[in-house]
């Protein structure tokens, strides 16, 4: 009996820690309702963010960021396609201050981006989905769970970031 205990007392921890991690990646955390403002200044609440069911790529990032820029470039240059073939939607949510946001809508509009841009100017939505570190995206499948995330960028992590678009969207689950 003494030889059994330990045994089936490994095993029962086995069981319930794989049970466990299975349960905590079915319970998925969702985007807090915050608010924030719009580029005309408008009111916006970010529990407003949806796109019919689809998946949604939210995005922090901030004019003085240059590998938010290089970041929000990137997926600039295969945006249209990325919709046409996914139906993703971009949000991408500036956390300039109130001194600087005024310099995001011009460079939205230099650069072309067709994204749909929120200002953070308090920081509150960053601090609800703490960011600490821009850029950081996260993907949101279409019945608005958070299921992946990722500080920084390099060059090709769009494509990345597309293939995660393409799993979901094929009703796979997204690991981290």
């Amino acid at each position: 009996m003494k030889r059994k205990f330990p045994i089936l007392l490994s095993l029962l921890v086995f069981a319930l820690t794989g049970m466990t991690q299975e349960t905590a990646s079915e319970n998925y955390k969702r985007v807090p309702s915050v608010d924030i403002r719009d580029l005309q200044g408008n009111p916006f609440n970010t529990s407003r963010i949806s796109n019919d069911g689809k998946a949604i790529i939210l995005s922090f990032w901030a004019t003085w960021c240059k590998p938010c820029i290089k970041e929000m470039t990137a997926i600039a240059d295969e945006y249209d396609d990325w919709v046409e073939e996914t139906g993703v939607k971009l949000v991408a949510v500036s956390i300039d201050d109130s001194r600087s946001s005024k310099l995001v809508e011009p460079l939205v509009n230099g650069k072309g981006w067709e994204y749909e841009v929120l200002l953070d100017p308090n920081g509150d939505f960053k601090r609800a989905m703490n960011v600490g570190l821009i850029p950081q995206t996260f993907l949101i499948d279409g019945n608005g769970n958070i299921v992946w995330q990722h500080t920084s960028f390099a060059e090709g992590s769009e494509l990345d970031l597309i293939k995660l678009v393409r799993q979901l969207n094929a009703g796979e689950t997204i690991k981290e």
